[in-house]
């Protein structure tokens, strides 16, 4: 493999929603719920410009990214998605660390996650503690996203 991390650029956003929709049909969900959430899968060139949106490739090739917003509250990964092919290899993990080199750039102690259920395992692994719930009705089903936090250490 021949990774490399760079900003995104506005000519990436077809390719880094490509991304999140292949990733998030990876955990074989209703192609309701993917058509719904197309809307927060989108990454438009605004989002780009107006967060801090980074993306992983091989050999060239887009392959995962992730972005980091901040509004009132604080910081949020607002995005962090591996094409599938790559899931398991490690590349969700390099990303985490690349995450927390720029949170410790940019003076962010903590980092908020709204989680996918299926994700809520490496991102514990990554170091984030649950603290809470966010309840929401998606076709007369109760989903429930876990709220996390990551403490970046500046040592």
């Amino acid at each position: 493999m021949n990774i490399n991390i760079s900003r995104a650029t506005l000519n990436d956003a077809d390719s880094l929603t490509q991304i999140a929709i292949s990733a998030k049909r990876h955990w074989n969900y209703p192609e309701a719920w993917i058509q719904h959430w197309l809307p927060q899968l989108t990454i438009s060139e605004e989002y780009i410009s107006t967060n801090e949106v980074w993306i992983m490739t091989d050999g060239g090739k887009a392959i995962a990214f992730y972005a980091l917003s901040q509004d009132e509250e604080g910081w949020e990964l607002g995005h962090l998605w591996v094409f599938p092919e790559y899931i398991g290899k490690g590349i969700g993990k390099q990303l985490m660390n690349h995450v927390f080199e720029r949170c410790k750039m940019l003076n962010i102690s903590t980092l908020k996650i709204y989680a996918d259920p299926n994700a809520q395992f490496f991102y514990e692994k990554m170091g984030a503690k649950k603290v809470g719930e966010s309840k929401s009705d998606l076709f007369g089903q109760e989903r429930v996203l876990p709220v996390m936090e990551i403490q970046i250490d500046f040592w």
